[in-house]
């Protein structure tokens, strides 16, 4: 009996398995009133996959990643922006969520960063989340030493090479505050405000799986944001600790003219 109920377990979870962009999506947009959009995705996989694909998009970043679906053949973040809808088609309507993601099942979800909801556009509450992302072995060693200091963190989003801590929203003038007392901000170090995007998990990019590090609670109304003011002096040094020059750590691949995202 235990042999026969092991196997309906494993059935079970095998039928669960395919696209679960649609539910992410609108538990971003509906649950947590994030305005999402589809974002453009990858190209589609010519012939078969060789058994050992999975292993390769392990190791995609120091092979470089599959190509976007958009026309631009030196995209640097394939997969993982808007281009048609365009970021400002994003919305938390539940009917065009669904419409969405039922004719493209496996499309990135693209959360547009910093903006109103449709639900509270002319109000001052219920804006979407911003974030601040940095090169992965920074952000790890930044989220390290938040932890030492008893930070509270809100959701954090990794990717193979980029790892982006969401914050509540800010405005440009508040950034720039933040920044101007800083003697040096690299350039690795990217803020994602009004008018920008971030790709959510469970999304597939060119440079591999999108996963939450610190995953939002379940059950919340919306997950927690710390401000970003909390957060940017830990994320300023990590990142300047792992610049190029610094002699703490060897250039990451892509800096210069084409940065790793």
């Amino acid at each position: 009996m235990r042999e026969i109920l092991g196997r309906r377990r494993r059935l079970r979870y095998r039928r669960k398995k395919g696209p679960v962009q649609l539910e992410a999506a609108l538990t971003c947009a509906v649950e947590w009133q994030w305005p999402v959009l589809p974002g453009v995705g990858l190209k589609a996989a010519g012939g078969d996959r060789s058994a050992d694909h999975g292993r390769d998009r392990e190791h995609r970043g120091s092979r470089g990643p599959r190509g976007c679906a958009c026309p631009d053949p030196e995209c640097v973040v394939p997969g993982a922006h808007p281009f048609d809808p365009g970021i400002l088609a994003a919305t938390t309507d539940e009917r065009m969520i669904r419409w969405w993601w039922t004719n493209r099942p496996t499309a990135p979800i693209v959360l547009a960063t910093g903006g109103p909801t449709r639900a509270a556009e002319g109000s001052d509450a219920g804006r979407a989340p911003c974030a601040v992302s940095l090169p992965a072995a920074a952000a790890a060693r930044a989220l390290s030493a938040l932890d030492r200091m008893d930070m509270r963190l809100g959701p954090v989003v990794a990717t193979p090479t980029r790892w982006s801590l969401l914050v509540a929203p800010y405005t440009l003038e508040q950034l720039g505050e933040l920044l101007f007392v800083k003697d040096c901000v690299p350039s690795s170090l990217r803020f994602h405000g009004s008018g920008g995007y971030l790709v959510l998990p469970p999304s597939e990019t060119g440079w591999g799986q999108v996963r939450w590090e610190r995953a939002p609670l379940p059950g919340s109304a919306a997950p927690w944001l710390p401000d970003v003011e909390a957060v940017v002096d830990a994320l300023v040094e990590a990142s300047a600790s792992s610049a190029p020059g610094s002699g703490l750590h060897p250039p990451e691949s892509g800096d210069g003219s084409r940065l790793t995202y």
